[in-house]
């Protein structure tokens, strides 16, 4: 249902708002398939920098194995706001068809670099997301934390700086940086949704609940829980 509603909105957009055509078969394609990779890098940004969103993605980041089945690790509730990263693709004269095929092929690419086994692919590796490069995104170290967030590309990450390569002296820890010591499926899928309603039930002023929904991942009006960003700088105290 919740597919079909997705469709519903972006064929909406495209029937009745769209104001660029892309007569040119192939510049179509090509166009489509980086702008939605774009789209992508822009969701999972969000996802890793917001803690409402956070709490639905986390579930994906929980799994303290690496391979092709964290692909499936998924949360239920991305279908509900994922899809509105692509209606300004509908605006730019792409028909929705389209733009869920392009989904389909770049959730099979994100399907297949979830493995270990897979070394880094030399030039390959400044222009896509490989699996040395996702390797590094599910990280629980410091250093790897909110780094390479694009899907088929990697481009975005390092024009944007959210780039980090995978280094052979700190090798990756998978999982969350509290482990999540639990295979329940309720427990995988709601606990950062029962930490969030127990933050904002605290008595405490509603700028720093907004906080506690709105702000980054790990922030904490005591002090009592740090970002990645924290994280990384109180990492860095400790090597000086």
């Amino acid at each position: 249902m919740l597919r079909g509603l997705a469709l519903f909105y972006l064929s909406y957009g495209f029937e009745h708002f769209r104001f660029i055509e892309i007569s040119n078969l192939y510049v179509y394609w090509i166009v489509l398939f980086i702008a939605e990779d774009f789209m992508l890098y822009l969701v999972h940004i969000l996802e890793h920098n917001c803690r409402l969103f956070w709490a639905v993605h986390v579930t994906h980041h929980s799994a303290e194995n690496f391979n092709l089945t964290v692909s499936f690790r998924a949360s239920v509730f991305q279908p509900l706001y994922r899809f509105i990263f692509f209606i300004p693709l509908t605006l730019l004269g792409f028909h929705p068809i389209d733009i869920i095929f392009i989904y389909a092929i770049s959730q099979v690419w994100g399907m297949v670099i979830h493995n270990q086994y897979i070394g880094k692919l030399g030039v390959l590796e400044w222009v896509l997301n490989t699996p040395s490069h996702h390797r590094v995104h599910h990280g629980s170290n410091p250093i790897y934390l909110d780094k390479n967030m694009g899907v088929c590309l990697i481009i975005w990450d390092r024009l944007f700086g959210t780039y980090q390569e995978e280094l052979d002296e700190e090798p990756v820890r998978y999982g969350l940086t509290t482990p999540l010591n639990s295979y329940q499926p309720i427990k995988v899928i709601f606990h950062e949704w029962a930490a969030l309603w127990s933050d904002i039930m605290k008595p405490l002023p509603l700028s720093f609940k907004l906080k506690y929904i709105f702000g980054k991942p790990g922030w904490s009006h005591d002090g009592s829980r740090k970002t990645s960003e924290q994280l990384r700088e109180a990492e860095k105290n400790l090597k000086i």
